[in-house]
């Protein structure tokens, strides 16, 4: 049996995978995100560490007997600093977190080679200039910072007392030097780091230490390996057998991804994406990322009067037509790619008299296709373009949105077993891979195949329409998204 542990940002995962890829069990505990001040977004370490603690323990005590290996995935880039005792020095500050644009431009000001070794822009998601803002804002605190960790690495810290991370993880810093995958001490030196700050760097399939004794004892497992994992799209890559160049999946999180396998490093000229390492050795992969994709639907349902992010997505349905003149952009805490617009907010544009919440409902969920659309015409920018999009994430339970997303996109779009759970599952094959020395090829193959959603003809000529509007809205409303803050 082997645990996968993925730390999202609302909630903790946890599966068990057996010997022959099945998913065993499954459980979950939720998390909340604090928002401090303007552009901000926190989290407290020690509540991952609960959230893991409870989702564990929520699985099959029988099973949990029975791991053989833990594997981690996690939300990528949260800023988690720590002190000589391994104590949390301040709230981690997230991924969606966009305080730090001042210090993204420093650091492109003072690396004049950052896009090459990094393979991506300096943008405020990434860890590094978060440790710029923490070092300008509170330096007292920066002066004992003493180790740095990513958010599922500090769970791992809990549970074995081990400073490690992956290829993968590690690589959304801004501290790796991507194409030879080790930390890089020009970017480290420009945020006042060095090596001695970092965790010790794995492949994902490694073994990074073991469980300790206090912790299996109350976790009710064995003293099993822990192996590195990966970040949370990277082992959503592995749990859905994207693991070859141009196999290609879509994550409907909180955040929007697209994600392409490559063997290769090979950065967007002008850094439209991301390129980062895969968690499998010598493999690489590019991605776009939108910011609030099942996020901004939530945040709508909750504004809109709907109970749940599911009935907002059933009232969509019940109109059941694409809207004609009403709009939404999505970006209600920035955006990342490709437009790494840190300031842009969330709009509904083109309301008349007979919009209804019905209709907004069904414009939040086309605003957010079109978000993921400008990130997947960026990536065929760079070079490669996909055929077909695995759907993993919590969104991928609506087949209505999933009719709409394959429109807008214009690519078939496959949904898979276990798509909700795709980072757990991912991170409990990594675990698998580390004890077994099985090939990766045999082990992160693609999981039955549930439906696949063909775009319709009739929504792609009308969605293709609408998309330019929609790009052009983005534009032209883009000079006063800073100026009203």
């Amino acid at each position: 049996m082997f645990l996968g542990i993925d730390v999202g940002t609302s909630a903790v995962k946890a599966v068990l995978l057996d010997e022959s890829n099945r998913l065993v069990d499954q459980a979950s505990a939720g998390l909340t995100v604090s928002r401090p001040g303007p552009l901000q977004s926190e989290q407290d370490p020690e509540a991952w560490w609960g959230a893991t603690c409870r989702a564990v323990t929520a699985l099959s005590p029988q099973h949990r007997r029975e791991v053989a290996a833990i594997g981690l995935a996690g939300q990528m880039h949260g800023a988690t600093v720590l002190g000589a005792a391994g104590e949390s020095l301040r709230p981690a500050i997230l991924w969606n977190d966009g305080r730090s644009g001042e210090e993204c431009r420093q650091l492109e000001s003072d690396v004049d080679s950052l896009v090459s070794i990094t393979g991506n822009r300096a943008m405020p998601g990434f860890t590094a200039p978060k440790l710029l803002w923490i070092r300008r804002h509170e330096p007292d605190l920066f002066s004992r910072i003493r180790t740095v960790l990513l958010p599922k690495d500090y769970v791992r810290w809990r549970l074995g007392r081990e400073y490690a991370s992956d290829m993968s993880d590690s690589a959304g810093t801004l501290w790796l030097d991507t194409g030879r995958r080790e930390w890089s001490d020009v970017m480290l030196a420009a945020c006042g780091l060095d090596r001695s700050a970092m965790p010790q760097l794995f492949e994902g399939p490694a073994i990074t230490g073991s469980v300790l004794p206090s912790v299996a004892q109350d976790l009710g497992l064995p003293r099993v390996p822990i192996v590195a994992g990966a970040g949370d799209n990277a082992a959503a890559a592995i749990g859905s057998g994207v693991i070859r160049r141009s196999e290609a999946l879509l994550s409907l999180g909180t955040s929007g991804v697209i994600f392409l396998a490559d063997d290769d490093y090979r950065p967007h000229p002008r850094g439209e994406t991301h390129t980062f390492c895969h968690a499998l050795p010598r493999r690489w992969h590019q991605m776009s990322v939108m910011l609030s994709a099942a996020g901004a639907v939530d945040w709508a349902a909750s504004v809109l009067g709907f109970s749940s992010a599911a009935q907002l997505v059933s009232a969509a349905e019940s109109f059941g037509q694409p809207c004609r003149t009403e709009f939404f952009l999505p970006y209600i805490t920035g955006e990342r790619t490709p437009h790494n617009d840190p300031h842009a907010k969330g709009v509904f544009f083109g309301l008349t008299a007979s919009t209804d919440r019905n209709m907004l409902a069904q414009a939040v969920l086309e605003g957010v296709g079109f978000g993921l659309r400008q990130g997947l015409d960026a990536l065929r920018r760079s070079g490669t373009s996909p055929t077909e999009l695995s759907v993993v994430g919590g969104g991928s339970r609506s087949t209505y949105w999933g009719a709409m997303l394959s429109a807008i996109m214009e690519l078939p779009l496959v949904y898979r077993e276990g798509a909700t759970v795709g980072p757990a599952v991912g991170a409990a094959r990594l675990a698998r891979l580390g004890v077994t020395r099985e090939s990766a090829d045999a082990v992160c193959i693609a999981p039955a195949i549930e439906g696949v959603m063909e775009p319709a003809a009739a929504l792609v000529s009308h969605y293709g329409s609408r998309h330019g509007a929609f790009r052009d809205l983005y534009e032209r409303l883009k000079p006063s998204f800073s100026e009203n803050e």
